[in-house]
């Protein structure tokens, strides 16, 4: 995990592949923003937009701006943009095109030159992955993928999810990126594991002597993670029931938050110890029981309910759904690790739409001591210390300890030591994408998925897919809008001796 200085980044030259989406104006341009405002992108910074629809450099500049003022977490600073917006370009032509890319790298040749040293490209796909193929291989035959190869300014690709659609497409996906690029130049992007509260977990895992001695089987009764939305699927649709809950957040997000809070300690921070360590973790993860009366995973798809007070529609019946989906739009899973540290803890899995709060966290909760001395009366009983990782909304860390109220009588009450990044650090953090791009730069690879990390996980979801493909709406369990979800999802849990956490 690098400490930055401009002074380590070379000249650089962004080329982002889908300049005129909405990731490019919502997320990439306020970040690259932000970065150049903090003095964090190097002091030779270009940006080209590559995108089907002729754009002019002015146009494509002014539209960038007002995408600031909409979205970034600073209010812009026009001394500030005036010094980037002259290295911002837009660059017409077609992803399948040869021709175009050698226009590209004229381009880029004639930036090399004005600037007298060499530049590394950082070529970002921010397309549908249909588009992947076309530009990973305009790229290698252009000799884009290759530039200054070997040394610290050689070229670099950026991937957005999803990488693949299942264990067969994602290795296709690392065939297609290695013929390329080398796995050193690749940078697969998950927006979450760039969040504060996540690149905090290693440091709360082993920067503190009181958590590492107890996370571990012997003191821990299980893990639980939500990552939960109250938004149904909106214009998404189409998209999103290709996808369903289980690919659009678990085989993601919610395994690279497992992987971390798994993993043993890794031998130093360079990048490759730590994530050779998560490989290690997302390879001990047993299959999982399909069929009943074992099965370790529910599926389930939301109806008419309310959130937040208001009437929402069920998902069969949103805008783009067939009358005949059976996709997914909640899922819960109980895992085992069947490795020394982990054996016999559970860890409980759930994602979701139109549940009843946005929640994303992790929480631990460990055992409970011997109720000898407190805990005997059942009217009080002993409750399991919980430390609480939240990672949105209001990022920071909670620990739940058993306190005596006040009074003659001894009680006892659950108490919170906490924290909140806001209160405690300010709250103009910096965004997510700001950390990635920036790491990218430096070639940091730490908060990136590996080609085998991806593989490892489809490699434990595929086969629930492919079960799931031939049951079709056979075992598909439904929940009410604004609620948590299925009750098959508490009984998941109960019937191995535990409850979710709740939310007020």
């Amino acid at each position: 995990m690098t400490n930055f200085s401009k002074r380590s980044i070379p000249p650089t030259v962004m080329v982002i592949f889908g300049a005129s989406g909405d990731l490019t104006s919502r997320k990439l341009v306020p970040a690259l923003f932000n970065l150049s405002a903090d003095g964090l992108l190097p002091e030779r910074f270009f940006l080209i937009g590559y995108g089907r629809k002729a754009v002019a450099d002015e146009e494509f500049r002014a539209t960038l701006r007002d995408s600031l003022s909409a979205h970034s977490r600073r209010t812009v600073n026009e001394e500030a943009w005036a010094n980037l917006a002259p290295c911002v370009y837009f660059h017409n032509g077609a992803y399948d095109d040869p021709a175009s890319f050698e226009e590209l790298k004229s381009k880029i040749l004639d930036i090399e030159k004005s600037v007298g040293e060499e530049v590394q490209c950082i070529f970002y796909l921010s397309t549908p992955p249909s588009g992947f193929l076309p530009i990973l291989e305009n790229l290698g035959n252009s000799g884009l993928a290759r530039m200054h190869q070997n040394t610290v300014s050689a070229s670099k690709v950026i991937v957005e999810k999803p990488f693949g659609r299942d264990l067969e497409s994602a290795r296709e996906l690392n065939q297609m990126i290695n013929r390329r690029f080398a796995e050193s130049q690749v940078f697969r992007i998950d927006h979450y594991l760039g969040k504060e509260t996540v690149q905090s977990l290693l440091v709360q895992r082993f920067a503190n002597t009181i958590f590492e001695p107890v996370w571990n089987r012997n003191y821990v009764s299980c893990v639980q993670i939500t990552v939960s939305e109250n938004l149904g699927v909106g214009s998404r649709a189409g998209y999103y029931d290709r996808s369903g809950a289980l690919r659009d957040m678990i085989q993601n997000h919610v395994m690279q938050l497992l992987a971390l809070t798994t993993m043993e300690p890794p031998s130093s921070l360079d990048p490759e110890a730590i994530r050779d360590e998560k490989v290690k973790a997302l390879q001990a993860i047993k299959p999982l029981s399909l069929t009943n009366p074992d099965a370790e995973i529910v599926r389930a798809v939301y109806t008419e309910g309310l959130v937040g007070g208001e009437k929402a529609i069920g998902y069969l019946e949103e805008d783009g759904v067939p009358e005949t989906s059976f996709t997914e739009t909640y899922t819960a899973l109980s895992l085992q690790l069947d490795n020394w540290r982990w054996k016999g803890v559970p860890f409980y899995i759930r994602s979701g739409k139109r549940l009843k709060q946005k929640v994303s966290e992790i929480v631990v909760q460990f055992t409970r001591p011997p109720a000898i001395l407190f805990g005997q009366n059942s009217n009080q009983p002993l409750a399991p210390n919980l430390l609480t990782i939240r990672i949105q909304p209001n990022e920071g860390v909670s620990l739940s300890l058993n306190s005596k109220t006040p009074g003659l009588e001894t009680k006892l009450q659950p108490v919170n030591l906490s924290f909140g990044y806001d209160t405690t650090f300010g709250s103009n953090t910096p965004e997510a994408y700001e950390r990635l791009i920036l790491d990218a730069m430096v070639g940091d690879g730490t908060l990136f998925i590996r080609g085998d990390e991806a593989e490892h996980s489809w490699g434990l979801l595929s086969p629930v897919l492919d079960f799931w493909q031939g049951m079709g709406s056979n075992g598909l369990e439904k929940y009410s809008a604004g609620t948590w979800g299925p009750l098959a999802a508490d009984k998941l849990l109960l019937q191995r001796g535990h409850e979710w956490i709740t939310y007020k």
